[in-house]
């Protein structure tokens, strides 16, 4: 009995040591901060001015995950979790939704904007590939791009729409 308790006792201070010694988020680097200008609460508008949805996005996880929550009030909603990655030095994108969707994005800053690409796999075996393009106004909004390839494999307009700000953090 005696054994195991020390045993037990020894787990107890290794776990505590272990937690003392983990260092903190790593998370503060300006790569990490590249898709803050995203951070916020916002009306989502089609170039015609029409209300797509509303947008919450968040920096979790002391700073290393930027969460998106998109709803249309119409039935269709998802959301999506982005990391830096930094061994491969690119962002990283997983979006899932209310249709089941799965899309998983790539890239990072080209020019001031967030580029990431990714492709899916229809049921009927069809290869459909993404670019999304997220860009950064002047006036505190976002235009977030989304093209997307046709059956010829032509770039076409999946979604344009205008991230209005109703508030930031």
């Amino acid at each position: 009995m005696k054994t195991w308790i020390a045993c037990v006792g020894l787990a107890l201070a290794l776990a505590q040591s272990a937690a003392a010694a983990a260092p903190a988020a790593s998370c503060t680097a300006p790569e990490y901060r590249a898709f803050d200008f995203w951070v916020g609460d916002w009306t989502v508008t089609t170039p015609t001015g029409k209300v797509a949805g509303t947008n919450h996005v968040t920096r979790e996880y002391d700073g290393c995950v930027v969460h998106e929550h998109y709803d249309t009030g119409r039935g269709y909603s998802g959301e999506s979790l982005n990391i830096y990655d930094a061994g491969r030095k690119l962002w990283h994108q997983t979006w899932v939704d209310t249709m089941g969707t799965l899309l998983v994005l790539e890239g990072g800053l080209r020019d001031g904007k967030m580029v990431l690409e990714g492709q899916t796999v229809g049921t009927d075996a069809q290869v459909t590939k993404h670019r999304i393009t997220w860009t950064p106004l002047g006036n505190g909004s976002v235009r977030q791009f989304w093209e997307s390839t046709d059956a010829k494999g032509n770039w076409t307009v999946a979604f344009d729409g205008l991230y209005t700000p109703k508030s930031r953090p």
